[in-house]
């Protein structure tokens, strides 16, 4: 949860449609119940706001130590998720979802083959050929 809402935050504001996709994934895929769930991203969001800067680091690293492979790529995605849920990935929520994936220990490569996934909702693409408009 920390770690979406550190995506979340990456324009220093954490929407209502980014908190209820962060909330969906807690529950869904972190099986936490719905009231709980509403709680621990409270909680991440929170955390985000007040120590982000300090504690991004290590709340990754312990991440990367506590979950396999398989774990980290479902996570990516959710970082992915949780970037769209405006309509769109800015390039500030990239380059966090970017430095997230170093930090839990992907390539370049693993990164980019995750980010193909959800294309169609970054913003840097819009009006480009073959982007979406």
């Amino acid at each position: 949860a920390y770690l979406l809402g550190r995506v979340a935050f990456a324009d220093r504001e954490i929407s209502a449609a980014e908190t209820a996709r962060m909330e969906e994934l807690v529950r869904e895929v972190g099986k936490v119940p719905g009231e709980q769930a509403v709680l621990v991203v409270e909680i991440a969001k929170a955390q985000n706001r007040l120590f982000g800067h300090v504690e991004n680091f290590q709340v990754s690293r312990e991440l990367r130590e506590l979950a396999d492979e398989p774990q980290r790529r479902r996570l990516l995605d959710c970082l992915f998720a949780v970037s769209a849920a405006e309509g769109g990935i800015s390039a500030e929520e990239e380059s966090q979802v970017r430095q997230i994936a170093s930090e839990l220990g992907f390539t370049h490569a693993d990164y980019v083959t995750a980010r193909a996934a959800w294309s169609q909702h970054r913003t840097v693409l819009r009006g480009l050929p073959g982007g979406r408009s």
